[in-house]
């Protein structure tokens, strides 16, 4: 039984950017992933070893946002390729990287890369 298992909203404080002073200062970001992979074994006997541990994802995602990296696109393709090399039933993963209040000249929320694999 196929499932998609997600872990929103899990905030950094990183330093990534292509500006020196963002990797100086850094900044705040938000990771998102969605992971699919296969759920039936897990549905039926309940136990965590029959599980993706979610704990485990995000210790990989937390690992890779501590090293820092010129772009979004880069984090987030360590991210995928972390992940599927620590869960390697893995069907797809989906990462999306978000930078909060980008220095980008003016009001801006966020900018994001979401990538899969």
């Amino acid at each position: 039984m196929e499932g998609t298992i997600e872990i929103e909203g899990m905030e950094f404080f990183a330093y990534h950017g292509c500006h020196e002073a963002e990797r100086v200062v850094g900044n705040k970001f938000l990771v998102h992933v969605t992971l699919t992979t296969d759920c039936g074994k897990a549905a039926t006997s309940d136990n965590i070893l029959d599980a993706l541990d979610y704990l485990s994802a995000y210790e990989v995602v937390a690992r890779e946002m501590k090293i820092p990296s010129h772009l979004l696109e880069h984090v987030a393709r360590r991210v995928l390729d972390a992940l599927h090399d620590a869960f390697p039933a893995l069907v797809c993963a989906t990462v999306k990287v978000s930078k909060l209040n980008p220095p980008l000249g003016g009001k801006v929320a966020a900018t994001s890369v979401t990538l899969s694999k």
